[in-house]
């Protein structure tokens, strides 16, 4: 379904991405080419944000939008949806691309989050290198399991040594000593 952002959101993103301001470099030369067709996920209200944010780049490029309860196209100005046959290859086009459109997004954004959970409170504590970081997520499962780990658990992770681990343990506590009488 379609949330109430949905609507800006989309105006954002079809604005920075052709306006030249879409936060960041790319070496995709596709990046560059101007579409021939601009596929949104939503209905008319999603359409409209799209062209309105096209207009406002000073592109004239069409608009469509496919609404997923029933596979409906929308196109600018209109509010009804227009009709297609299920089996109409020009329906199956649109939901492929919709469809590949998600996949993409949703593996960026895996591979984005899987970033920022590998940098985590483990690479500021000493004598924590990649490997024994890799052996205390997999003795405890997250960072916050860690941190609020008694100093016996800790001494029980495969591959870290006795001493480091209670060095860890000591390093740890005094951060939260330290953070907690900030307060």
């Amino acid at each position: 379904g379609t949330t109430p952002d949905d609507v800006g959101m989309i105006a954002e993103v079809i604005y920075r991405r052709f306006s030249g301001n879409g936060g960041g470099k790319t070496d995709d030369a596709s990046f560059s080419a101007r579409p021939d067709l601009v596929v949104v996920d939503g209905g008319s209200g999603q359409v409209s944000a799209a062209a309105a944010s096209l207009k406002a780049v000073g592109l004239s490029i069409p608009v469509a939008g496919i609404a997923k309860r029933h596979e409906d196209i929308y196109l600018p100005g209109g509010t009804e949806p227009l009709s297609f046959p299920p089996d109409s290859p020009a329906i199956n086009l649109l939901k492929h691309v919709r469809d590949e459109a998600h996949r993409f997004a949703i593996t960026f954004h895996r591979q984005r989050r899987g970033r920022a959970i590998s940098s985590s409170i483990l690479d500021s504590i000493p004598g924590i290198g990649p490997a024994r970081k890799k052996a205390i997520l997999a003795h405890f499962g997250s960072p916050e399991k860690f941190l609020s780990a008694p100093r016996d658990e800790l001494e029980a992770v495969e591959g870290l040594p006795a001493k480091v681990a209670r060095d860890v343990y000591a390093y740890v506590h005094k951060l939260g000593k330290a953070s907690n009488s900030d307060l």
